[in-house]
C-alpha cells in the first residue's frame, strides 16, 4: 500500500472514532500538511501508534473544549485534575477506536498508554505530519495531529 493511501485510510480512520467518540456537533477542516516543531499551547494527549504505521496521534486542545466534551458525555461539569485525567482517556477512546475502525480494513495498529502534555510545548521528531482542525459549533478548535515516522 503506497504511503499516501496509508494516510489517507488512518486520516479518514480518525474522523471516524472522533464522530463516533465525541458527542457535539464539529466540522472537520481540511487536514494541513505541517511541519516541525509542532507548538502546543495548552493541553493535549499523544498516543504512540505502532505497526501497519509508526507515528504519534495527539489531540490538541484547550480545557474549555475538553471541559464541553465531558459534559457531554458525563452530563457533568469536569474540572481541576480530573480535566487533565479526562484528556488522557478522551486520547486513549479515539485511539483505540482508531484501531477497531482500521482493523476492519486489514490494518493493524497497536497504541501505546497515554501522555497527557499541560503548557507550552513544542514537538520535535517526526518525518511528517498532518494537522486536522476540528471546528465545534462554540467557535472553538481542537487540532488532531497526525504524524508519521515510517510505514511498516
Amino acid at each position: 500500500m503506497s504511503t499516501s493511501s496509508t494516510i489517507q485510510k488512518v486520516l479518514n480512520g480518525a474522523i471516524s472514532s472522533l464522530t463516533t467518540i465525541i458527542p457535539l456537533k464539529f466540522d472537520v477542516l481540511s487536514p494541513v500538511l505541517t511541519s516541525q516543531p509542532y507548538e502546543q499551547k495548552e493541553l493535549s494527549v499523544l498516543i504512540q501508534m505502532v505497526g501497519a504505521i509508526k507515528g504519534r496521534l495527539i489531540l490538541d486542545a484547550n480545557s474549555d473544549i475538553i471541559q464541553m466534551i465531558g459534559q457531554s458525555m458525563f452530563g457533568m461539569r469536569i474540572e481541576g485534575e480530573m480535566i487533565e485525567s479526562f484528556t488522557g482517556e478522551l486520547g486513549n477512546m479515539v485511539a483505540g477506536n482508531l484501531c477497531t475502525v482500521l482493523e476492519q480494513h486489514d490494518f493493524s495498529l497497536d497504541i501505546s498508554t497515554p501522555t497527557v502534555m499541560v503548557g507550552e510545548t513544542k514537538l520535535y521528531g517526526f518525518t511528517q505530519a498532518f494537522k486536522l482542525p476540528l471546528r465545534f459549533d462554540s467557535g472553538t478548535t481542537m487540532n488532531v495531529l497526525l504524524t508519521i515516522d515510517e510505514q511498516a
